[in-house]
């Protein structure tokens, strides 16, 4: 039976915060660029907007940074074929 080394990490207080206050910023330009008439941009504005606040909080505090790389890897993969699935619904709703 083979040993899995599994260490827990705990994230610091100030790494906490920063990301919060991260999101809180994030957020608050979400919702400044929600008041703005983009054009076409609006949605490829928001997806880019809500991708990076969902990176952090994988990243952070779901600690997939310190997940091995092929932990990581699996979940890049599935991200990826969620990102596809998500493109090709708004080819399919663009071209009605």
């Amino acid at each position: 039976m083979s040993e899995h080394k599994h260490e827990h990490h705990i994230l610091s207080i100030k790494t906490a915060g920063i990301i919060l206050g991260l999101l809180l910023l994030l957020t608050a330009i979400t919702v400044g660029v929600s008041r703005i008439n983009l054009g076409f941009l609006n949605v490829a504005v928001a997806m880019t907007l809500a991708t990076t606040k969902a990176l952090l909080v994988i990243l952070f505090f779901m600690h997939m940074k310190y997940e091995s790389r092929f932990m990581q890897a699996i979940v890049f993969m599935c991200f990826l074929i969620l990102a596809i699935f998500i493109g090709f619904t708004f080819f399919d709703v663009a071209y009605r």
